[in-house]
C-alpha cells in the first residue's frame, strides 16, 4: 500500500487500480483523454482520490498531463513496444534460469494457468485470455523469490494487456499460436533445458512483436 492517511490511501488506491485494470488496459483508449468527474463516477468515489491515481500514474509512464488540457492515455508507439519486448527477454530469461538451477521453476502453476487460457483459444474472451497470458510469465517472475524483479515485472501490467489484446485483434490465429509457444516455454523448463527456455521464450516476444510492428 502507498504512503498516506489510511482513508485517502484507500480511495487513491481504488482510483488507481480501476484506471490501470479497466482504463489504460483498453486499447481504444489510447490517445484519449481522461475525464475526472466521470472516472470518480464510475469508481465511486471523489475526484481527489481520482486526481492523486492520475498523478501516480503519471510518475509509473502511464498517463501524461497535457497543459490546459488534462490526463490524456498515450499511444504506445513501435519503440516502446520494442523496448518492452526487450525489457520482458531479459527478465523472463533470466527468471528461467534462475527457477531451473534452483528447481522452482513453477511448472505446475504455469501448466494450470495454461490449461484455462487454452480453453479460451477459440474465440473467448481476448481481455481474459490476455489476463491468463500476463498471470503465465509472471507465475515465473514470481518463483524467482525476488519481491523488487516480481513488482518491477508487474509495473508492465497495463502495456502488456494493451498491446496484448492488440496482437489478438491484428492476427486471428495469434491465440492458438500463443498457447503453442507458451507449450515450448513450459516443455523446455520442465526439462531444465536452459537453452531451449531462452529460446523459446525469446522467440515467443519476437513473434508477438512481429505480429504488431507487421514486420
Amino acid at each position: 500500500m502507498r504512503d498516506g492517511a489510511p482513508a485517502a490511501t484507500s480511495g487513491r488506491e481504488r482510483a488507481y487500480a480501476y484506471l490501470r485494470d479497466e482504463v489504460l488496459s483498453d486499447p481504444a483508449r489510447q490517445g484519449t483523454f481522461l475525464n475526472e468527474t466521470e472516472l470518480a463516477a464510475s469508481i465511486g468515489v471523489s475526484r481527489t482520490p481520482v486526481r492523486e491515481a492520475l498523478l501516480l500514474l503519471v510518475a509509473d509512464g502511464l498517463v501524461e498531463m497535457i497543459p490546459q488540457r488534462g490526463a490524456r492515455v498515450p499511444v504506445i508507439g513501435r519503440q516502446q513496444i520494442h523496448d518492452l519486448m526487450q525489457v520482458r527477454a531479459m527478465l523472463e530469461c533470466q527468471s528461467a534460469l534462475s527457477t531451473m538451477h534452483a528447481d522452482t521453476a513453477p511448472v505446475a502453476a504455469m501448466d494450470e494457468v495454461l490449461a484455462a487460457q487454452e480453453s479460451l483459444a477459440d474465440g473467448g474472451d481476448e481481455r481474459a485470455f490476455i489476463d491468463l497470458d500476463r498471470a503465465f510469465h509472471q507465475s515465473l517472475i514470481d518463483a524467482v523469490g525476488n519481491g523488487l524483479l516480481s513488482a518491477t515485472y508487474a509495473r508492465l501490467r497495463s502495456r502488456q494487456i494493451v498491446i496484448g489484446v492488440e496482437a489478438l485483434f491484428r492476427s486471428p490465429e495469434r491465440q492458438r499460436q500463443v498457447v503453442a509457444e507458451h507449450r515450448a516455454i513450459l516443455a523446455a523448463l520442465a526439462a531444465g533445458d536452459d537453452e531451449a527456455a531462452t529460446a523459446a521464450i525469446t522467440e515467443h516476444l519476437r513473434v508477438t512483436e512481429r505480429v504488431l510492428l507487421g514486420g
